[in-house]
């Protein structure tokens, strides 16, 4: 790639991406040139996809600069279809001698493969016809002075907390994407997408005593993000916050998952709709659609097309035109997230959802998942616990997408009397996903921060273990 970057802003804060970066022409040249070639070749269908990466970051700690970086790059990858045998080669090396590599590679593979039952294009008449603009893309990247300026200004409002006593770094990035996919099946797309982020993580009290919070901010446009002094505030609070946790006794109790760890079990449940799980019945839900799994009113949503959205795409990855998906609607399972292979195996129709990198044919995932926001608030949602657990930190991954059966350490705050109280760290809080999802209660504070969100939530008689 051969994109630069050029000055724009009189005070050096922000620079302008050059022109050629933000072309994506010749990409889609080079995409329509493999597709073209493989079928020449002897493959029966082919699609390309090329995808162009920019991205610059920054690290301080404790006033110093720990870690500086940028890279760019653009990289290519072929899939070829020879009857139901496929095979896919990628590379980040786009002259005319490598193309033509590649192809000959790609059909000699696709020869030899197992064959698919499922593999295949996406149906044509699935296929966008227009792309819709979702407001994805801000053209101007930040100069590294500007990222150092934003990771300083984090730290020092984190190290202005009383009782923060060290900075565990901060940081700051920015970065614009490409996407190009051309298929033989008559699709043409691309667009582009930018992302900034800022984060911090602050270190409380001495020795033995110390506690570590964090907070973060990342938005698709500058403009978007908060503000590096609140992330310092927040990260440097929550870590003093943390300061001298208590144990518990083993307890069976209501759990309010804060908002930063509430989207977490939203993500579970993507695990358990996708596609891939459920047509390999690895899935604890694969044979619960259309059941009530979730209290009425309960609404969990996938939107590809929100504007500004972190994980929003205007088509997905075989170019099929994306939509909003009720995954869960009034507490019915109603879909699962399916691409074009794995909705033929489950004889369903594809959701939109294939996503695929340069070597790796697509498969199902999310976008912007969100459970919606329910009518409680927050202090609603603790007033009438005696005895409970407001987690704000979970570590492990003690999932099981089999069985659904939830094991993960916690970390967080004592709930007494109908009010938070006083920390809480090193326990296990475990329950089955099933019955969890059952006496799921959403608070009204849904914000969206991240690629999955959910407000506050409350899940009924979890087993909190401690001492």
């Amino acid at each position: 790639m051969t994109g630069s970057l050029t000055s724009s802003s009189p005070r050096g804060a922000t620079r302008t991406a050059a022109a050629d970066l933000l072309d994506l022409n010749t990409l889609t040249g080079v995409a329509e040139q493999l597709v073209t070639a493989a079928l020449r070749a002897g493959a029966d269908a082919a699609d390309a996809v090329a995808v162009r990466s920019v991205s610059q970051g920054i690290e301080i700690r404790d006033g110093g600069v720990e870690e500086s970086e940028r890279s760019e790059g653009d990289d290519v990858g072929l899939r070829v279809l020879v009857g139901r045998r496929q095979a896919v080669v990628s590379s980040n090396d786009v002259s005319a001698e490598s193309l033509a590599a590649m192809v000959s590679r790609a059909v000699a593979m696709a020869r030899l493969a197992p064959e698919d039952a499922y593999a295949g294009l996406a149906d044509a008449a699935l296929l966008a016809r227009a792309i819709p603009d979702l407001d994805l893309l801000d053209p101007e990247l930040p100069s590294v002075e500007h990222l150092e300026d934003l990771t300083r200004r984090a730290e020092s409002a984190a190290r202005a907390v009383a009782g923060v006593t060290k900075s565990d770094g901060a940081s700051a990035s920015s970065g614009i994407g490409g996407l190009v996919l051309v298929t033989s099946g008559g699709f043409h797309g691309a667009y582009l997408g930018s992302r900034h982020g800022v984060s911090m993580t602050a270190i409380a009290g001495e020795g033995t005593g110390m506690e570590r919070d964090y907070d973060m901010s990342s938005a698709l446009h500058a403009a978007d993000l908060e503000s590096p002094e609140a992330i310092g505030r927040s990260a440097g609070e929550r870590a003093v916050a943390r300061l001298n946790p208590r144990k518990v006794a083993t307890c069976k109790v209501p759990v309010v998952f804060a908002p930063r760890v509430a989207g977490s079990l939203v993500g579970h449940l993507a695990g358990a709709v996708n596609g891939a799980a459920v047509a390999r019945k690895t899935s604890f839900l694969k044979d619960r659609m259309g059941e009530k799994l979730f209290a009425s009113g309960i609404r969990i949503v996938d939107d590809p097309l929100r504007r500004r959205g972190l994980r929003s795409q205007p088509f997905d990855a075989e170019g099929v035109a994306c939509a909003k998906l009720a995954i869960v609607d009034d507490g019915v399972l109603r879909s699962w997230v399916l691409d074009s292979a794995t909705a033929r195996e489950l004889s369903l129709a594809t959701t939109g959802h294939a996503q695929r990198g340069v070597s790796s044919a697509p498969s199902p995932a999310i976008t912007n998942l969100y459970l919606e926001a329910g009518t409680a608030s927050p202090d609603e949602l603790v007033a009438d616990i005696r005895d409970g657990f407001y987690v704000t930190d979970l570590i492990g991954m003690g999932v099981n997408g089999v069985t659904g059966d939830y094991s993960r350490g916690a970390a967080g705050f004592w709930i007494e009397n109908g009010r938070i109280g006083h920390p809480v760290s090193e326990v296990t809080i475990a329950g089955n996903l099933i019955e969890m999802f059952r006496t799921m209660t959403p608070a009204s504070d849904l914000t969206f921060r991240y690629g999955v969100n959910a407000p506050t939530l409350r899940i009924e008689g979890l087993t909190v273990a401690g001492r």
